[in-house]
């Protein structure tokens, strides 16, 4: 049983939603009345989160909400096997929901919380071009026209170990052509390219003004990082596939990133995002959490960083293309203008708790349709070389 006080907030119920486009929401209610959202979203793995969630519950009904730490702790710590992609991302949306609950229970957001913030609005970016990169300066045009100044895109289509240098070359076009409207652009690697292509491919990209390359090299190669980093000055950006602040530590420790990629939804949270975020600051790493997923994990991830410092910006997942017209970033939120763009920013939000007001009914209707028509959990492509060999996505 969880630590008490005199003004403890019981949990009284736990429900997970899954909801298209691919993103798991989680609900958390209070004996007193008081209601958190969180998100837990992992992609291609929603039945895995659910089952760990059917452990969640049972183990924290009853327990005071207002013990953020006591049970992030317990759920962390007190099994024997912890940590990884399934246990960390269900604990996260957990978390944030228990955040929310706490602010809106003392009317404050959860960014006062966190130590009040250090600016007033957040600089955000969005997706052009999709898994198959290809349209991409009409789809920067759109995007700078919506607001935005920067602008993410993937680098590459599938590659082999070692391919073709020709296949390089059309990233470099694209960024050029992005670079022409005068914006930003991140270029995410994928994992998808291994060592003696992703060196090729970050020299190539060094002279081109890129804001970062992410993920260049798969999450299991720390050292492989930090000799990129060595050999090119583009920042070295990474992290939506560490768990903890422990999977970030060797990367710190060996030099290996400029910029923290944690996901709120997967990392463990508010909690732990927030820790992750000032361990990153201690080694002058910049943070910009990954986020390609819904409000809930949007606004847990911008009170996290109009609280820290060392924050530079923001994924954004509006119209991105996993999402649909009728299941996108601003369809479960009661008002969408929270999350508005205007000259590359976000204002912070003011509201208690995350700052979002989600659309209960239209979350359960959702949920229901989706269940009742057998719609099967998102999983990501599998894609094969010409030679029939597994390549990374």
């Amino acid at each position: 049983m969880s630590l008490t006080t005199s003004a403890s907030s019981f949990i009284s119920k736990i429900e997970v939603f899954r909801v298209p486009p691919r993103w798991l929401f989680v609900r958390i209610e209070t004996a007193d009345g008081f209601v958190g959202w969180g998100e837990s979203t992992l992609e291609g793995h929603t039945e895995a989160i659910e089952g760990a969630f059917a452990d969640l519950a049972q183990r924290f009904l009853g327990w005071d909400a207002d013990g953020i730490e006591d049970i992030w702790q317990t759920a962390y710590r007190a099994r024997f096997y912890r940590g990884g992609p399934v246990l960390m991302s269900a604990l996260s949306g957990l978390d944030i929901a228990l955040w929310d609950i706490k602010g809106k229970k003392l009317g404050v957001p959860v960014w006062q919380l966190l130590g009040g913030k250090v600016r007033d609005r957040v600089r955000v970016y969005g997706w052009i071009g999709g898994d198959h990169p290809s349209a991409v300066r009409e789809a920067a045009r759109e995007r700078k026209e919506q607001g935005f100044t920067a602008v993410k895109m993937n680098a590459t289509e599938a590659l082999a170990w070692l391919d073709s240098p020709e296949l390089l070359k059309g990233t470099v076009e694209r960024v050029r052509e992005v670079r022409a409207l005068g914006m930003d652009v991140g270029v995410d690697f994928h994992g998808r390219v291994h060592k003696g292509m992703a060196r090729q491919l970050a020299k190539l990209l060094e002279g081109e003004g890129v804001l970062f390359i992410e993920e260049p090299l798969l999450p299991t190669q720390p050292s492989e990082f930090a000799d990129l980093g060595r050999l090119v000055s583009t920042p070295i950006a990474a992290g939506e596939r560490l768990y903890s602040r422990h999977e970030f530590r060797p990367y710190f420790e060996g030099h290996a990133l400029d910029v923290a990629q944690p996901d709120v939804s997967h990392c463990g949270g508010i909690s732990e995002l927030a820790r992750i975020a000032s361990m990153a600051e201690t080694y002058d790493v910049a943070l910009a959490p990954h986020c390609p997923l819904g409000p809930i994990a949007l606004a847990a991830c911008i009170a996290v960083g109009v609280s820290k410092l060392n924050y530079f910006i923001q994924e954004m997942s509006w119209q991105m293309h996993y999402n649909s017209d009728d299941a996108d970033l601003f369809t479960y939120l009661a008002d969408p203008s929270v999350f508005a763009v205007k000259d590359g920013y976000i204002t912070t939000p003011s509201g208690p708790g995350l700052g979002i007001v989600i659309n209960e009914e239209l979350v359960r209707t959702r949920a229901k349709e989706h269940s009742r028509a057998g719609v099967e959990a998102w999983r990501n492509p599998i894609w094969r070389g010409e030679d029939g060999s597994i390549r990374e996505w």
